[in-house]
């Protein structure tokens, strides 16, 4: 079975040993979306915990804010747990807090490299759609011929529908 709960300050150091397990590092990542109300979503799979999302009501992405469009954020499983449904369960999650909060819309970010296939897919599934805009980095919109690091800051743009 699948669980989803608000994270609090106490779970900070479950967080950070989520994140090491998936090979990221980042001091002062979840004290700083705590700080800035971003509701932070921890899952579990049959009472272990083994994912986490950001879920954030003002987004830097431009179209996002101007809209009023929440982001989901920094989706992750850890690798022992993928293919489970956590991810869809975390999605669906938010997904349900944007339209209790009356958002029209929500959106999510991908990669654009081969690690990022799985999510791609799993988005798309769930019926994202990209929103027009091209690709960014780091969530401002790419100039046409200018060279980019292919790296986790260059991503897809995606909406969906809160119907």
């Amino acid at each position: 079975m699948i669980n989803i709960r608000e994270a609090t300050r106490d779970d900070i150091p479950l967080l950070y040993r989520l994140y090491d397990t998936i090979g990221k590092k980042d001091d002062g990542y979840f004290e700083d979306a705590l700080n800035r109300d971003i509701q932070i979503l921890i899952a579990s799979f049959e009472g272990d915990e083994c994912g986490f999302c950001l879920l954030n009501y003002e987004p830097r992405y431009s179209l996002y804010k101007r809209l009023g469009i929440p982001e989901i954020q920094d989706l992750n499983v850890i690798p022992s747990h993928r293919r489970k449904g956590v991810a869809t369960a975390i999605i669906k999650w938010c997904e349900g807090l944007a339209r209790a909060k009356g958002c029209t819309q929500i959106g999510i970010a991908v990669g654009l490299f081969k690690d990022y296939g799985p999510a791609q897919i799993l988005y798309i599934k769930l019926g994202y759609v990209p929103d027009g805009n091209g690709i960014t980095c780091d969530r401002e919109g790419v100039k046409p011929y200018a060279p980019y690091l292919i790296d986790d800051d260059l991503s897809l743009m995606l909406i969906k529908p809160l119907s």
